[in-house]
């Protein structure tokens, strides 16, 4: 148990829930180790994240962040390398990625449930990308949310910054299913995929992913643009008036 996360070791899931802080190196690192121990145990077939306190995943972690922007690009670079793994590494692991949200996520949040395999979300759920109003872009999100929901959808709520509910994210495809009973709908899912060999979960994701557009140069070109973006002076300003005062940018 640590702050970024907790891991929950039941009959063929692990669970993961996320804390609040946000998307971290913290985060991704940790993330990264129970996809190493979840393919590592035979049992496994599902890897389920959640939030809590109606909060799957606030996005970036501005507090981290702050200390890496305005460096010319280096520290933001690795941050944004290994956010880009992690979600890369989702749509090619030999177990099922799970996303259950019921509450808020924004920014990254909606990466992490856009590279899931399922994902399942109570009716009170929201989606929102609100990188722009911080002179920033879903720069590593938006090849992944392409790729789930078409890219008209994705350029609309990455242009107006507006969430939508799950209710809107069901009919685009963004949730799989709206549901009160997240636990029900993964446990149904489970029961499925116990009859799936974890190299045919692999061989599947390995030959629809070469189907699709996303490519490593695409996503090469994600991860310049928000190194470029993170180095910016004026996303550091924004940036640092938010987590020193509380400022969000339309009120400097």
């Amino acid at each position: 148990m640590t702050a970024a996360l907790t891991v929950e070791r039941k009959s063929g899931v692990h669970q993961v829930t996320l804390g609040r802080a946000g998307i971290s190196g913290a985060l991704l690192a940790e993330l990264a180790a129970v996809l190493d121990h979840a393919e590592a145990d035979p049992d496994c077939r599902v890897v389920r994240l959640q939030g809590a306190d109606g909060v799957f995943c606030s996005g970036l972690d501005f507090d981290a962040a702050t200390g890496h922007l305005g460096e010319g690009g280096g520290l933001a670079d690795a941050g944004g390398d290994a956010f880009l793994t992690l979600l890369r590494r989702f749509t090619l692991s030999s177990r099922v990625i799970v996303s259950t949200v019921d509450g808020w996520t924004s920014g990254g949040g909606v990466g992490l449930v856009a590279a899931s395999d399922f994902v399942f979300a109570t009716p009170r759920s929201q989606f929102s990308l609100p990188e722009a109003l911080w002179g920033l872009l879903p720069c590593c999100v938006l090849p992944f949310l392409i790729r789930r929901v078409g890219f008209q959808k994705a350029y609309t709520m990455t242009l107006s910054t507006q969430s939508v509910t799950a209710e809107a994210a069901e009919r685009f495809h963004l949730v799989d299913q709206m549901t009160e009973r997240l636990d029900t709908a993964v446990r149904a899912l489970l029961g499925r995929l116990r009859r799936l060999d974890t190299s045919t979960v692999a061989d599947v994701k390995r030959y629809c992913r070469a189907q699709w557009s996303t490519s490593d140069a695409s996503e090469d070109r994600a991860l310049r643009e928000f190194a470029r973006l993170m180095a910016d002076e004026s996303v550091a300003r924004r940036i640092s008036e938010f987590t020193t005062h509380q400022k969000f940018p339309w009120e400097a």
